[in-house]
């Protein structure tokens, strides 16, 4: 690759985004009271000088305050796969908040009864208890599997995703022994006193890690996801299962970005059998939502310790979580939206967006790959596509996907900014993915031909 050429166009697109957003680039220049001029500093991960401002958003579409109309491959990074703002759970929002009013109450209402039901259905997992977000969820599932092996240690794989918990911000270093993720904010104490880290596909590392008899869970994505989709290798989620109950440790598996494998996850799709499962994002519709789930046999012993605080302050649990408002957009959500014939739908949405990208790979012999799960379909600049989330960090280059997340932008598509990931909604059509792999293909014709 030319990269004096990619340094070109990229600058082009960055003052063409500039040129074409005088609005959205005033009002962050004007944010002077917003930590980092955005509500959440992770927003200023964005191809450009600044982000573009929303101004409405409808399916698989969005609006900005300079008035461009977007397809929205990003989907809030899997908040929105439902699309935006639903039909159905407009109408069980409005209904909730303004008809029967009681959001917030500290009272359950029968919706959380229906929607442990149907989570119950899709993933297996028989008791649910319900969060506002998916780190919480998993900081909750991690606290429980403490509290119930008696172990101190959580293990997880390099670079996985699972929101801002502590004790997953660790990562396999250069000397393949544990070490904190670079960049990581303010860590409570060192992250080998409370985890331990082993590479994707790699069983052997695994089983290294659990003989030490401290780890109390896994906690896991069934495929990596926020550095690129890693998928597993034929066997590998088979000796995760084998290696935690050999080793008495429990296996969490976390569903959130997952989910896009179909309407039970991966855990349906592929026939996992975790003793945990959180989710989070796409469940609420756009409504902030999480859950975690237990087998029956953990839920009971669990509430027959009378020494657990489970009910006050324990260390699990908050005044928002479970509210009526968050549990009547989920059911919603899974009842009317994400259903199993939207994601049957989504899935051949995605398939036809990996085929166009692949297209375009093959047309310019690069050595890149492109990876789907299910509804979620991304690329990498590496060939064959990583096996290890380390080998797909690595493969990641800043200047190329900044050129190509701002070509896109700059004609009216949206990509995940943290990396280069697509995801369907049900909204999504032939013509949405069929935009992108033509825009795709000028953006490598422009930088390769």
């Amino acid at each position: 690759m030319d990269r004096a050429r990619l340094r070109r166009l990229l600058a082009r697109e960055s003052a063409e985004a500039q040129e074409l957003n005088p609005r959205s680039k005033a009002a962050y220049e004007r944010a002077d009271h917003l930590f980092g001029r955005v509500p959440m500093t992770w927003m200023n991960k964005t191809a450009g000088a600044f982000p573009r401002y929303l101004a409405a958003a409808r399916g698989a579409r969005v609006t900005d305050i300079d008035g461009h109309d977007y397809i929205d491959f990003c989907l809030g990074d899997t908040g929105a796969m439902a699309g935006h703002s639903p039909d159905a759970v407009a109408a069980a929002v409005q209904r909730r908040f303004t008809e029967l009013g009681g959001a917030t109450a500290m009272l359950p209402t029968e919706d959380a009864e229906w929607v442990g039901a149907e989570l119950t259905r899709r993933f297996g997992l028989t008791r649910w208890s319900f969060s506002l977000t998916a780190t919480d969820a998993n900081r909750w599932a991690i606290r429980l599997a403490r509290a119930v092996t008696g172990r101190p240690k959580i293990l997880v794989n390099s670079y996985s995703y699972h929101g801002s918990v502590d004790e997953s911000l660790i990562v396999v270093g250069p000397d393949g022994r544990g070490a904190a993720r670079p960049g990581n904010v303010g860590a409570p104490c060192d992250v080998t006193l409370t985890s331990r880290v082993a590479e994707f596909n790699d069983l052997a590392g695994l089983e290294r890690e659990l003989a030490h008899g401290d780890v109390a869970a896994v906690l896991m994505e069934p495929a990596l996801t926020n550095i690129g989709i890693v998928l597993p290798e034929p066997g590998y989620l088979e000796g995760v299962r084998e290696l935690t109950r050999r080793y008495g440790t429990l296996l969490i598996n976390d569903e959130t970005h997952t989910f896009s494998a179909g309407p039970g996850g991966c855990t349906a799709a592929w026939g996992l059998e975790p003793d945990m499962l959180t989710i989070g994002k796409a469940i609420g519709g756009g409504v902030p939502a999480g859950a975690y789930g237990l087998s029956a046999e953990l839920a009971e012993q669990l509430l027959g310790r009378a020494d657990l605080d489970l009910v006050d302050m324990g260390g699990v649990g908050g005044t928002l979580a479970g509210n009526a408002l968050s549990v009547a957009a989920t059911r919603a959500t899974l009842e009317h939206v994400l259903t199993d014939q939207a994601f049957a739908a989504m899935d051949e949405l995605s398939r036809r967006f990996e085929a166009g990208v692949r297209a375009g790979i093959e047309r310019w012999n690069l050595p890149w790959s492109v990876s789907r799960l299910g509804a979620r379909s991304e690329y990498r600049f590496a060939y064959p596509a990583p096996r290890t989330g380390t080998e797909s960090a690595a493969a990641s280059d800043t200047d190329l996907e900044d050129y190509l997340h701002l070509y896109m932008a700059n004609r009216g598509l949206l990509l995940t900014p943290f990396h280069n990931m697509a995801l369907m909604c049900p909204a999504t059509t032939d013509k949405d993915v069929d935009t992108h792999t033509e825009v795709f293909g000028a953006a490598l014709s422009e930088l390769f031909g």
